[in-house]
Formats: structure tokens, C-alpha cells, sequence
């Protein structure tokens, strides 16, 4: 049994969990883009509480994921790199990787599609896990995947979710935690930047 995903901005742990505890991958890039999910967005714990950080995507004539472009609309880039600093700078663990991090923000990328599976092997690599990532090459709707293949491109959704039996988000340290609590199933950066090298212990386990 392996998954199918869809491509993610910096995704959630129960994301990241499922290229950790798999060896093998199957990463859906043919599918029709969605709004509000977390193939263009990510939420990290701030002082306030969660905040959504959403890159700015240009439609053309085309759907697929592979197609949409990356817009430069609202100095995204500047905004969602300082609300990240606001966010983990007193963290663990985040000097020691905002040297990784921080390119992504500062380099463009034409199409959200190339830019998210750059930022998950970047993150596989910090995380220490290594899948074996294959890629579709045509949509396949969850009626005709195999039995073997877990459907979970729109499990995996701010929104909504769907119960998810292999995932339990169990708390770790969190720099706001004393004041909101913790907040579960934040974006890995949440995970990475509080746990540190531990990170790997966690999506496993």
C-alpha cells in the first residue's frame, strides 16, 4: 500500500507523516488546481494563533496543477518570509535551518507545481527521510485507482479534513503553546523549527 498526494506549500506534519512512513509515493501533478487548500498555502503558529500564509497563483487556460503560474501580486515572498520570522525566530531550531528556508523566498519560481516539489525534497533532505517519489502522468479520479494506491489529495485539507486512522497529532514543544495551546497538524516548518533534528522520531512514531 502507498499514497497518492497532492503537491503542497510547505504542507502539514500529516503530510510530511506520509512520505516518512512510505516508502514509496505517488505524487499527483495532472489534477485540476483548488483554492484554499494546501497546494498554494500553509499555516504556522504565531503569537496570535494560526495564520495562513497563501502564495498568489495566476490562472490561464488551463486547470492542471502543472499550469498554474506563481504571481507576484502583494510582495507574497517579503510577507510570508517575516511572518515567519515573527513566528519561529525564538524557536529551537530556526537559525540553525533559515539558511535552507530562506532561498525559497528570496528565488522565483514559474509554476507553484515545480516550486512545491522543490521545497519537499529540500525538506525530505532537512527531515532526513527518503522517499521514492514517482509522478503521474494523467488523473486518474479515486473510482479508478488501484487497490493498492491510498487516496489522500483531498484528505489532506485545511478544511474539512478527512479522518485520517494513521494520523494522531501528538503535542510537541511549541513556542506559543502556553498561550493558545498546542495547535496540531501545523505546517512542517512548525514541526522543523521547534524539534529539530527530532523531527524524523515524531513522523515516524
Amino acid at each position: 500500500m502507498y499514497p497518492i498526494l497532492s503537491t503542497t506549500y510547505f504542507g502539514p506534519v500529516q503530510w510530511y507523516q506520509k512520505l516518512a512512513r512510505h516508502g514509496s509515493v505517488l505524487m499527483e501533478g495532472c489534477e485540476n488546481y483548488q483554492k484554499q487548500t494546501f497546494r498554494n498555502r500553509c499555516v504556522i503558529a504565531t503569537a496570535n494563533g494560526p495564520q495562513a500564509l497563501t502564495i498568489p497563483v495566476v490562472r490561464g487556460d488551463s486547470d492542471c496543477l502543472r499550469d498554474i503560474r506563481i504571481s507576484d501580486h502583494g510582495n507574497w515572498r517579503h510577507v510570508h518570509w517575516h511572518a515567519l520570522l515573527s513566528a519561529y525566530s525564538e524557536s529551537p531550531f530556526f537559525e540553525y535551518y533559515a539558511d535552507d528556508i530562506q532561498p525559497f523566498f528570496e528565488s522565483r519560481w514559474t509554476f507553484l507545481h515545480d516550486m512545491n516539489m522543490d521545497i519537499c525534497r529540500k525538506i525530505c533532505e532537512l527531515v532526513d527521510i527518503r522517499p521514492d517519489i514517482r509522478y503521474t502522468d494523467e488523473y486518474m479520479p479515486a473510482d479508478a485507482l488501484p487497490p493498492h494506491v491510498i487516496d489522500y489529495r483531498d484528505a489532506i485539507r485545511p478544511k474539512n479534513p478527512v479522518p485520517d486512522d494513521e494520523f494522531e497529532p501528538r503535542p510537541y514543544y511549541q513556542v506559543y503553546a502556553r498561550k493558545h495551546g498546542f495547535l496540531p497538524n501545523m505546517s512542517i516548518l512548525d514541526l522543523l523549527f521547534n524539534m529539530g533534528p527530532e523531527s524524523i522520531f515524531y513522523l515516524v512514531g
